[in-house]
């Protein structure tokens, strides 16, 4: 039982004894959750704990500064907060708790247990704002990724250390699929954040994928909806954070964050608060680039071989694939997948738009054969549904086109080939596979010239 207490115990005699005098500040002006604090100097980024009744505190973060007094942001709920309440620094500012110590485990965006087991005794730290790197130190991506799911590995195959968005309207699928690929990946760690979404999404997907045989390489960063707006962002800080120390380590990391949008959501209101102009669509300046910011922290790592495979959710806002968080992360992402909800609607799940989606890392990492065979069956698939009404409504007429009528005849085959049950799981080489023979049964079929 003692043995459990060394750590704690060897982590406290290590830590200098501070003997400068305490500092603190007094809360001047409270506007929402946003905090105005005299007397008190610390870089932006620090923790401070604010009095909050009696023996009690709330937790805030230091987010700018305003006429000689620091702006900051409650992590919690302002109620009972009164005037001249106590605010004091403490921890390390900048920095994010990290190490093996979080693995098999669900915490939130302090890096505080939320799955009911014992405290985390982190004794690493990561900067919150990631270790930048030169373009050069990042070794290009050079082997297959493989995600379990058919669709995506024959026709838009990921890369090792590739950056992927998957996009999408509110319920056509992004969270069921990123479950299929958490289910179906191999990665020597798997770093799962969860920001801005439903809480009762978190305890499905902990019920779910903490199981025996994976729990002690999986992280759970979860920050629901209801939460402040800066504990979001810093959930998603954590979960990258947590992603760049397994790779520092040599180690090859799946990074899942869903969604990217509800980031930008928390950067909006942030920088609103601020006093940033909403520039595109009421996103200042400082939300989309906060995405870029993120998501140039994945990749490949020469120094150590790790890798981060990042795959990014992207709400489009009203199905608008012109929206400015899903436009900032189409540019920056090296992939994207596509779901689309008429699709959907027609019952094809995963509802993945073939002629929409993408990965500009396929032509490095697959077969010649294999590129021959996808691109050939985008080819099928968007002659069809560009001919779609024409061949519902009978008034196209058979041998005028040969590859539409390919198309026709093989449409049953394509469509079941997109398609894939939840629980499914298709390995990388087997969908290659699958395709090749899908597409030399559907030329020996095909109808004579």
């Amino acid at each position: 039982m003692l043995s459990l207490f060394e750590p704690i115990l060897a982590d406290l005699s290590a830590e200098p004894i501070a003997l400068a005098p305490g500092r603190y500040g007094l809360v001047s002006a409270c506007d929402g959750g946003l905090l105005e604090v005299s007397g008190l100097s610390v870089p932006v980024g620090s923790m401070c704990r604010v009095a909050h009744g009696r023996n009690l505190s709330l937790n805030a973060e230091v987010i700018g500064f305003r006429n000689g007094r620091t702006m900051m942001m409650l992590l919690g709920d302002s109620v009972m907060l009164r005037p001249g309440a106590r605010v004091w620094p403490e921890g390390r500012p900048g920095l994010l708790p990290v190490g093996e110590a979080f693995l098999g485990r669900a915490i939130d965006g302090e890096g505080l247990p939320i799955d009911g087991g014992s405290p985390i005794n982190a004794r690493c730290e990561w900067p919150s704002e990631g270790i930048r790197t030169g373009a050069l130190d990042r070794s290009p991506v050079r082997e297959p990724f493989d995600t379990g799911v058919r669709s995506i590995n024959a026709l838009t195959t990921f890369g090792i250390g590739q950056r992927i968005g998957i996009m999408a309207g509110s319920g056509v699928g992004k969270s069921v699929l990123i479950d299929m690929i958490a289910r179906g990946s191999q990665a020597d760690v798997i770093v799962v954040g969860l920001i801005g979404e439903r809480a009762r999404e978190v305890s499905d997907f902990v019920e779910r994928h903490m199981t025996q045989g994976k729990r002690e390489r999986t992280v759970v960063v979860a920050v629901p909806a209801d939460h402040a707006p800066n504990l979001r962002l810093r959930g998603a800080m954590l979960a990258t954070s947590m992603a760049e120390h397994f790779r520092s380590a040599g180690k090859r990391v799946l990074l899942i964050m869903d969604s990217l949008t509800r980031v930008a959501h928390a950067a909006r209101e942030i920088g609103l608060l601020l006093g940033e102009p909403g520039a595109a669509r009421g996103y200042p300046p400082s939300a989309l680039a906060t995405i870029t910011k993120l998501v140039e922290r994945a990749g490949n790592s020469a120094a150590s071989g790790g890798s981060i495979t990042g795959i990014y959710t992207v709400l489009a806002d009203g199905d608008n694939q012109d929206d400015p968080v899903v436009d900032t992360a189409r540019s920056i992402l090296d992939g994207h997948i596509v779901l689309s909800r008429e699709l959907a609607q027609r019952g094809q799940y995963p509802a993945v738009d073939i002629a929409a989606s993408l990965s500009r890392v396929m032509n490095d990492i697959a077969a010649a054969e294999h590129q021959t065979h996808a691109r050939t069956f985008r080819a099928l698939t968007a002659t069809y549904e560009a001919n779609r009404d024409l061949v519902l409504m009978g008034a196209y007429r058979a041998g005028a086109d040969p590859q539409l009528d390919r198309a026709i005849a093989m449409h049953d085959a394509l469509s079941g080939f997109l398609g894939q049950e939840t629980h499914a799981t298709v390995p990388l080489g087997e969908s290659i596979a699958q395709l090749a023979t899908l597409l030399a049964s559907g030329e020996a079929d095909a109808p004579p010239p």
